[in-house]
């Protein structure tokens, strides 16, 4: 996939970050936050089912799955802490509260990640720039959640 089009499709999967908070806290108000976060990933579940079984090569790669590092499994369980912060935040941050404090900790973390080469990634310095751009998103954070 060229540049542009990672960058695109990542633009669109950051717009649904930005809806996804208020539609699963609706849900959340009528079934329960942990059920609400529950219901999200079964149907991400059953969407993915149908992606691998028709467009992703079957599910012949899982048999690999013993030789993942236990860290990889991880992803798994930041998706709960994700999709169930935000669903009991919504309230009182407003979906852009929300996406924006995410955002935050997405990118806060990530420059600590490169930083150290964790997960297999390649170490990247914190550069003064790097330590500018997560400040400025911490005073963005603030501004949107102040009021």
């Amino acid at each position: 996939m060229d540049r542009g089009s990672a960058a695109l499709l990542v633009v669109a999967a950051g717009a649904a970050v930005g809806a996804q908070a208020p539609v699963n806290g609706a849900l959340g108000r009528v079934v329960g936050s942990w059920q609400a976060a529950l219901v999200n990933f079964g149907v991400g579940l059953a969407i993915l089912l149908v992606v691998v079984a028709v467009a992703g090569g079957g599910f012949g790669g899982l048999a690999k799955m013993p030789e993942v590092p236990w860290w990889a499994l991880l992803g798994g369980a930041c998706g709960v802490a994700v999709v169930t912060s935000s669903i009991v935040a919504v309230g009182a941050l407003g979906a852009a509260g929300v996406t924006a404090a995410v955002v935050a900790g997405q990118l806060t973390a990530s420059v600590v990640i490169d930083r150290f080469g964790w997960f297999g990634v390649r170490e990247e310095p914190i550069t003064p720039g790097k330590l500018a751009g997560v400040g400025l998103l911490a005073l963005g954070v603030w501004l949107i959640v102040r009021d």
